[in-house]
């Protein structure tokens, strides 16, 4: 199995940033896409961003394009996920996720990170 341990969450004014990590560990990651989903109260879990590990190739929900940028680091395990221009309606608990290996995040995520709250004020 693939581990996710997913951090970097926490209280900004609107306009500011944050940095969410995750630490993956277990099988490897080549072939697979890693990713994050966000979830308000009360709203459905949707996509945010992806990667896929070896080609680096990006995906970005429209909400989020030329705010957010995925990332990844093949020596640490580790993916990314850099937030500018934070608006409140970013508010949501933020969830890393990996795919099966061949499959896309939105067809085959299989692990999920524990999640880390993102909470933006106006």
């Amino acid at each position: 199995q693939v581990q996710l341990v997913d951090s970097g969450g926490g209280l900004v004014q609107a306009g500011g940033s944050l940095r969410l990590s995750c630490a993956a560990s277990g099988r490897a990651l080549s072939g697979r896409r890693m990713g994050w989903f966000r979830q308000a109260p009360g709203k459905e879990r949707e996509f945010v961003a992806a990667i896929r590990w070896s080609e680096t190739t990006t995906y970005y929900a429209d909400s989020v394009k030329g705010r957010f940028t995925i990332s990844r680091d093949n020596a640490k395990n580790s993916v990314y996920l850099q937030m500018n221009s934070l608006k409140p309606e970013d508010t949501a608990v933020y969830y890393c996720a990996a795919s099966e290996v061949g499959r896309s995040l939105t067809q085959g995520t299989a692990y999920w990170g524990q999640g880390t709250q993102v909470t933006v004020s106006s």
